[in-house]
Parts: structure tokens; sequence; C-alpha cells
């Protein structure tokens, strides 16, 4: 072994494992939204914020839409 080494030549390689980094975002959100998932997060424990997550990303993926006709 040397008792240094030089790494200045060294060139930086991208993992294919590196997670995509998440965004981060303000929203406001009804108090009765926030306590829904905060119960659901004591039930599931897992945080309250990766269960919006979670439920924002299967919306994503099964392409939800949400009704916007109501009657009056």
């Amino acid at each position: 072994m040397k008792d240094e080494y030089d790494f200045s030549k060294m060139k930086e390689v991208k993992s294919k494992f590196k997670k995509k980094k998440k965004k981060g975002v303000h929203i406001n959100l009804s108090t009765e939204v926030i306590n829904y998932f905060k119960n659901l997060s004591i039930e599931s424990d897992i945080p309250y914020q990766k269960l919006i997550d979670l439920y924002l990303k299967d919306c994503v993926k099964n392409k939800k839409k949400i009704d916007l006709n109501w009657s009056a």
C-alpha cells in the first residue's frame, strides 16, 4: 500500500442503483385531509407524508381522474 494516493484524476461514476430524489413542494391541505392521513399513519406505522405520496403515486399509476361535476 502507498502512504498517499492521488485522487485528483478520478472521475465520478453515476450509480444505476441511486434512487430518484424527491422534490419538496408546499401545498395547502385541509385539516380533514391531514387528520385522515395522520390517523392512517398511526394504524400503519408509516409517516403521513409518505402515505400521501404513496396515494398520489397510485393515482398517477392508475391514471385516476377526479370527478369535478358536483350537483347543486
